[in-house]
């Protein structure tokens, strides 16, 4: 990765968990880094945009900038925010940016703090993050780790990732979103593998709040998965870091035919 190159760094963890900081470090030794990232803990908030609260921005320290709002929010601000004053082109080819100088080269969301196998992917903030980086037309890599991972290893493990993602997608003509788990005790290696399938508790418990109103906490504290050959989870299982390429076009192209006849029933 050039010098020159613009990284964008988010999370769902908040601005400053120690995996953000070390994307940061490792990103910073080759290019120029900017964190937009949430204030506070996002996670399971999945791909939600705040479109019925007003947004606040902080700028914590220079490139780095805290949003009140969801990780989608923070991407979807950093590559679209611009002056009041400088609303739509200045008379150049590109609109002013407020938190960018330019659009990055790459996006890249995590470490965050705990995995993201399997249906994990549609759940979380982390991947939300860099999805939405993709849905604009850049690249994007979502990284994961058992929380007592190394978090050093890792962050280099992204900027080599990073580097063939760009690489994969200039080849493709087409913004390609990666997923990626890293195991406690990797080994070093990754491996590719479509995403499986993880087993959580499930409960809705009902509790009383210091006035005696009713409320609800959702969600069991246990969470398993099967042996699945191929799989994110069988990887993570393995000591591999997995790599998973998510789809952004989510028809099922199988079921069309099927759909059409459904609607010709429909429609007599």
């Amino acid at each position: 990765m050039l010098t020159t190159d613009l990284v964008l760094l988010s999370n769902d963890d908040g601005y400053a968990s120690p995996g953000l900081e070390a994307l940061r470090t490792a990103f910073s030794r080759n290019s120029t880094t900017i964190i937009v990232a949430p204030e506070t803990e996002q996670s399971a908030t999945s791909h939600s945009l705040s479109l019925h609260r007003p947004l606040r921005l902080r700028a914590v320290q220079p490139g780095v900038f805290a949003i009140d709002g969801t990780p989608a929010d923070c991407v979807y601000v950093a590559l679209h925010a611009t002056p009041l004053d400088a609303q739509g082109f200045s008379g150049s080819s590109e609109p002013s940016r407020v938190l960018l100088p330019k659009l990055p080269r790459v996006v890249v969301s995590g470490i965050n703090l705990g995995l993201n196998l399997g249906q994990d992917v549609f759940y979380s903030g982390t991947v939300a993050a860099a999805r939405e980086a993709s849905l604009r037309g850049i690249p994007s890599l979502a990284v994961s780790a058992h929380p007592k991972a190394d978090h050093g290893p890792i962050a280099d493990l992204a900027v080599k990732l990073a580097d063939l993602v760009i690489e994969a997608s200039e080849a493709d003509r087409k913004p390609l979103l990666y997923n990626v788990n890293v195991p406690r005790n990797w080994n070093g290696k990754v491996k590719p593998a479509r995403l499986g399938a993880r087993i959580y508790d499930q409960a809705v418990e009902f509790r009383a709040d210091p006035r005696g109103r009713d409320y609800l906490w959702l969600g069991g504290v246990g969470v398993h998965h099967e042996d699945d050959p191929g799989s994110d989870t069988e990887a993570y299982d393995q000591g591999f870091a997995s790599l998973t390429p998510l789809a952004l076009e989510l028809t099922l192209h199988r079921e069309l035919a099927r759909a059409e006849h459904i609607a010709m029933q429909f429609n007599g």
